[in-house]
This record gives C-alpha cells, sequence and structure tokens, in this order.
C-alpha cells in the first residue's frame, strides 16, 4: 500500500491542537505581547502547512483511486476477453445473448441469437431444471458448467484433464472375484484319480487362459475354489465378452462326458478391500441361489448384475441337508406360540400343498398351524382343493384369511413362506413386519429382492417344486406324523403341476418323494380331478394360442385381446401349449388379468433362460419356468417391451 495512505488524516486532533494553542498563546501575550505576537505568527504558519499537506494528500489519494479503477477494468476487461473460461449470456426465450471470445471458440461459431437447444439438448434440459452445477461434453472436451440462474449466466470450465483422471482412477479400482466349480464333488465322486485329473487339468487350462488374456490374477484356494483380484477396467472387458468362460469350462469338460459349470462372485465399486470381499462373498451365495453357472457381480448401491445361467441347475442337494433343515426347523416351531404358513400371491398347488405340509409339521410338534390363504385371490384349481378342504372340518379350521392373520399374530409367532421369496409376492407383505422369525421354503432361482432377516432358508433351486421339498422335511421329522389322504394328494398335486405331470425339472427325489406321498394315501384320481378345466376355459385358452407368432429365433409370442382378461394358470397353459410346437424353442404369452396388470408367462425347453429375460422386466423364475407382471401399460407396450429385451438377450445380454 502507498506511504501516503498510512498517514492517517486525524482531522478532530488537529483541531483540537490548534485551539489548545491559540489559548495558550493568548495567555503568554496578556503578560508577553512580542512573544504572543511571535506564537500567532508561527501558529499561522504551522496552519498553512497543515492545509497545504491535506491538500496534496486529497490529490494522491485521488490520483491512486484513478490509477486502481482503471487497472481494475483493465483486469476484468481482460479476464473476460482473455481467461480460458467461457461465458455465456441468455434470454428468458433460452436464446444467446452475448458470450465471450473463448466461448465463441469452444463453439466455432458465432453464439449471440443462437437458440440454445441448437447447442446442445443436454445444456438446455440442465438449463431449464435450473441446475447450479453439471458436466458437458462439448467438441471432444469435457466442461464442467456453473449456472447461475438468477443472472442467466453460464461459466464453462474445461474439465477434460480432471475427468481423465476420474476415469483412470475408477478404471484402476480393484476388484475382487471369488470363483467356484458348483459340482465338483458331485461329479468328481467315485472318479478315478486319472480322470479326475484332467478334468482339473481342462479347468486350470481354461482359467489361465482366461487369466492371461485379460489380465487377470488367479489363485487357486481348494479343489473346487479360487480367487481372482482385477481392475474395474478388466471387469467391463469381460462384461462386454459375457463372461466366455463360463461356457469355455462347461465346453471343455464335456470332452470327459461330465460337465463341470462355475459360478462366480464379484465385488467392485468399493475403496475398502474388506467390504470387496463381502460382496463378492454375497454376490457368489447369490449366483449360487439361483442354481449356479453364471456370474453376479454387486456393488457397494446394492445393484447386482447377472451373466450366464444357460445350463439347468444340477441336481446336488443332499438327503443330509433336507434332515438338518427338517431337525433346525422342528426347534423354530417349538420355540413358537404358533405357526403361520402363507405363499404367493394368487396361489398355485404348489403353493397351497406345500403351505398344508407345514401344517403338519406343526402338528407333529404339538403346535397350531394355520394357512393364509385370500378366499378371492385363488385359481379354479386351487379353488376346487379348497371346497375339498371344507370337507374336512378340523382341516377347514386352519385356514385363515389375511385380516384374520393380522389380528391373531404375535411377537411369539412363527412365519414361513412358502414357494415365493420376495417380499412382495407373498400373500400379505403386512405379516413380516410383525413376526420377529421367518422361515422361508422355496425351489426358485434367488432373485435380487429377498425375505431379509429370515431365521431358515432352505432354497434348493434344484427341486421340482417347494412341495416335494416339504414333503422330504415331513420325512425327516423325528416324531413321523400321520398324513390324511387329501393333505397327501395336495402335496402330490403340487409336484404333478410344477413338473407338467413329471416331464419336465424332474430329477430321482421328485420320485421319491411322489412315492412317499402316494404310500400315504395321495389320490392320483382327485388330483386329475381337481386339475379338470371347464370347456369354456379350454376354448379361450385356444383362442388366446390362435394369436401367436413367430419371432426371432423360435420365439413364440401370443398376445390377448385387449377387451378380455385371463386367469394366471389359462396363460400358463398356454404358454405351456406352444412350446409343444414344432420348432418353437420359447414362448411367451402376455395377456391382462383380473386386477389391471399385464401378465406374461414364459416357457423354454432351456436353450433360451426365460427367467433372465422376465428378470429384465421385473419378473422371475427358473431357466424355463418363468413370468413377470407389469402396471400401468397396454399388451401393445408390453410386447414391444418384451421384443426389446428377447433382443438384448440374443445379443449377449444375459444381464438383468
Amino acid at each position: 500500500m502507498p506511504k501516503f495512505l498510512m498517514k492517517r488524516w486525524h482531522g478532530y486532533h488537529v483541531i483540537v491542537l490548534f485551539i489548545i494553542a491559540a489559548l495558550f498563546i493568548g495567555v503568554v501575550t496578556y503578560d508577553r505581547w512580542p512573544l504572543g505576537i511571535i506564537g500567532f505568527v508561527l501558529l499561522a504558519a504551522a496552519g498553512v502547512m497543515v492545509v497545504r499537506a491535506r491538500m496534496q494528500f486529497e490529490k494522491d489519494l485521488t490520483d491512486y483511486i484513478s490509477t486502481l479503477t482503471y487497472r481494475v477494468n483493465k483486469a476484468g476487461e481482460q479476464a473476460v476477453t482473455k481467461i480460458p473460461v467461457g461465458m455465456l449470456l441468455y434470454n428468458e426465450e433460452r436464446e444467446v445473448q452475448w458470450s465471450n471470445p473463448y466461448m465463441q471458440q469452444v463453439m466455432k461459431k458465432d453464439l449471440p441469437g443462437v437458440s440454445m437447444a441448437d447447442l446442445s439438448e443436454e445444456l438446455i434440459e440442465s438449463v431449464n431444471e435450473e441446475r447450479r452445477s453439471f458436466y458437458l461434453h462439448v467438441k471432444d472436451a469435457n466442461y464442467r458448467v456453473v449456472h447461475e440462474p438468477e443472472e442467466r449466466l453460464l461459466y464453462f470450465l474445461n474439465a477434460t484433464e480432471e475427468q481423465e483422471y476420474k476415469d483412470k482412477f475408477e478404471k484402476d479400482q480393484t476388484v475382487i472375484a471369488f470363483i467356484y466349480l458348483d459340482n465338483y464333488d458331485e461329479v468328481t465322486q467315485g472318479m478315478d484319480d486319472q480322470l479326475r485329473s484332467r478334468l482339473l487339468s481342462h479347468v486350470s487350462d481354461a482359467m489361465n487362459d482366461w487369466a492371461q488374456e485379460h489380465d487377470v490374477f488367479v489363485r487357486r484356494t481348494s479343489a473346487d475354489r479360487f480367487i481372482a483380484l482385477m481392475n474395474q477396467n478388466t471387469l467391463q472387458a469381460l462384461e462386454a465378452d459375457r463372461f466366455t468362460l463360463l461356457d469355455e469350462v462347461r465346453e471343455n469338460t464335456q470332452e470327459e462326458k461330465v460337465a463341470l459349470t462355475l459360478s462366480i462372485g464379484i465385488g467392485s465399486n468399493v475403496d475398502s478391500l474388506r467390504e470387496l470381499g463381502t460382496l463378492a462373498q454375497s454376490s457368489l451365495d447369490l449366483a449360487l441361489g439361483r442354481g449356479g453357472d453364471q456370474v453376479a457381480i454387486k456393488e457397494q448401491s446394492g445393484k447386482v448384475r447377472f451373466y450366464g445361467g444357460k445350463s439347468n441347475a444340477t441336481e446336488k442337494r443332499t438327503r443330509v441337508r433336507a434332515r438338518v433343515i427338517s431337525h433346525a426347523m422342528r426347534d423354530f416351531v417349538k420355540e413358537s406360540e404358533k405357526v403361520f404358513v402363507m405363499g404367493h400371491k394368487n396361489p398355485d398347488m404348489d403353493s397351497i400343498g406345500s403351505a398344508i405340509g407345514i401344517l403338519k409339521i406343526a402338528e407333529a410338534n404339538g403346535k397350531e398351524g394355520y394357512v393364509v390363504v385370500d378366499p378371492n385371490d385363488v385359481n379354479q384349481s386351487v379353488s376346487k382343493l379348497l371346497q375339498e378342504v371344507e370337507k374336512h372340518q378340523e382341516l377347514w379350521g386352519r385356514i385363515i384369511t389375511p385380516d384374520e392373520a393380522r389380528e391373531d399374530i404375535t411377537d411369539e409367532t412363527l412365519l414361513v413362506v412358502v414357494d415365493t421369496h420376495k417380499p412382495k409376492l407373498v400373500q400379505e407383505p403386512k405379516l413380516l413386519d410383525k413376526v420377529e422369525r421367518t422361515i422361508v421354503i422355496d425351489h426358485h432361482r434367488r432373485g435380487e429382492d429377498f425375505i431379509s432377516d429370515a431365521v431358515l432358508v432352505y432354497m434348493e433351486p434344484y427341486a421340482s417344486s417347494t412341495a416335494e421339498l416339504v414333503t422330504e422335511l415331513l420325512e425327516y421329522q423325528p416324531k413321523h406324523p400321520q398324513i390324511e389322504t387329501l393333505e397327501a394328494t395336495a402335496l402330490l398335486a403340487g409336484i404333478i403341476v410344477d413338473t407338467k405331470s413329471f416331464a419336465i425339472r424332474t430329477g430321482s427325489r421328485t420320485f421319491d418323494a411322489a412315492a412317499y406321498l402316494r404310500a400315504r394315501g395321495a389320490d392320483t384320481t382327485l388330483v386329475q380331478k381337481l386339475l379338470k378345466e371347464d370347456l369354456d376355459h379350454y376354448v379361450k385358452r385356444s383362442k388366446l394360442i390362435e394369436q401367436a407368432h413367430i419371432y426371432a429365433g423360435g420365439v413364440a409370442i401370443a398376445r390377448g385381446y385387449s377387451d378380455e382378461t385371463y386367469g394366471q394358470v389359462l396363460i400358463a397353459q398356454a404358454a405351456d401349449t406352444l412350446l409343444s410346437m414344432n420348432d418353437v424353442v420359447a414362448s411367451f404369452v402376455i395377456s391382462k388379468i383380473e386386477d389391471g396388470r399385464i401378465s406374461i408367462s414364459a416357457r423354454s425347453l432351456g436353450e433360451v433362460n426365460v427367467q433372465v429375460i422376465m428378470e429384465n422386466m421385473n419378473g422371475g423364475g427358473h431357466l424355463t419356468n418363468a413370468a413377470t407382471q407389469l402396471e400401468n401399460m397396454n399388451e401393445e407396450q408390453a410386447e414391444t417391451m418384451l421384443k426389446e429385451k428377447i433382443d438384448d438377450y440374443f445379443k449377449g445380454g444375459s444381464s438383468s
């Protein structure tokens, strides 16, 4: 700062000093007037000097301010015209009113009068939303845009280098993968050492080639487990490649007349290695819960992506596990006051049959059990079964409505959910929040949405039906319950419906369960009676099938009439019938159901994973049997969306 600014002018202090000096001189003049005159002369001279100093100070200050103003204005002008920051003013019509030269260079054209919509749709959208800060890609460069809506002013800061560092950081983030040979124990059991060695050699060769090609660090941690480290960039490349490692391992091991499959769980987008490991393990559990032979990728946000799942799940559950689950369930039942059982909305034979089976487990352990069913939300077959149940007073007294269940449930109640694991699909979602202990028994492949905090989960995607699983649990109850004919028939009906009369998804354990039920008095004639359909129902289904056409790759799609509604069973039966036609590898039936939603039933012979397609439409199921329900959509819109997902699948988009 200039020196003269440091000499502060204290006007009031000087005046006071002059007054004091004048008074003193006046007193002196009274006694010695010659000295007084000299004093007044000196005082006058001092006053003149002070006034001149003040005038010079004001002149210097004025000159300085003038110079500073000029410099500030000059600096502002230089900043606006030469600083490498774009500036743009726009009017209420979203047209450019003014821009600085740098902005002209960025856009490479004269901007005044140009509509902002012509510059960039993203730009005009962000301005209309009055976003204060956002990123914009312009002419091969990235810019961070600062928006002042009140002034209708935009600043464009070049963030290309910043974005490059950000991209590099994201691409270099560590990713952990756990790799598991799904059926190693089952396949190699009883196998001679030479063949086992060749199998592992096929797996190791495929794994090493894959790791070498994609720059992945892989180490075996046990005979059937591996751990892999990579970065985010490599993961993106693997996703683009659709994880062909799964197919390579399966095809290479088939040379030995057996097929080993892989499941891979991956954790990504987290800085902490500990959290990455937790995510990877959680992803692997999810992949195995869906039947294996697939990849699950989970991020910190909870978002999950799936790849693979092209083969049918190999039956690998053991009777030891069934016995352990049965005994654990017995303990939970004994610790509870009573047991409530519920399946999914619009329950089918499998849901109702398995629920009745759980009642017998509760009864065998001396506890009251109740099945939660909405009589107004059942199909024709289940309605017939309930009519038969009504003839048996004891069993009929165990059927309650959702309203009754909400009133009677307590903290000591055990809730058993059968034939579904998704909270939004259960018969009465509010019951999940009112109990402290929930058991989940299901045969569907595990989805991302899952009932939280379940004390016991028995999910076996290798089973034909939930009724099969419950039948095995009944077999291993310490106190063997006496199963009535109707109860055994209900369980058998569930198995028959889900296997299409033992035609699909049927393993040796399925026949064992059916034999057990038949030995306990299951009435096959009554099953056929329950599954009979009306002539009108048959004609309606035939008309629905008549609407079918063949889409890409042998996919049959049928769409119902817009002015008619169809039941879930009818839609599923139509999809099954279409699948039996020549050259059809998958079938989809689209129709409006009673509640106004659009339902899609999907079936395949295994070549097409309909589960993945339905999951991409917020549904789920099995590789060969899946479905979804859509809201706020008509049949035509649903068909358009379905075709898009089918196209994505055949292009390699088997992720969800």
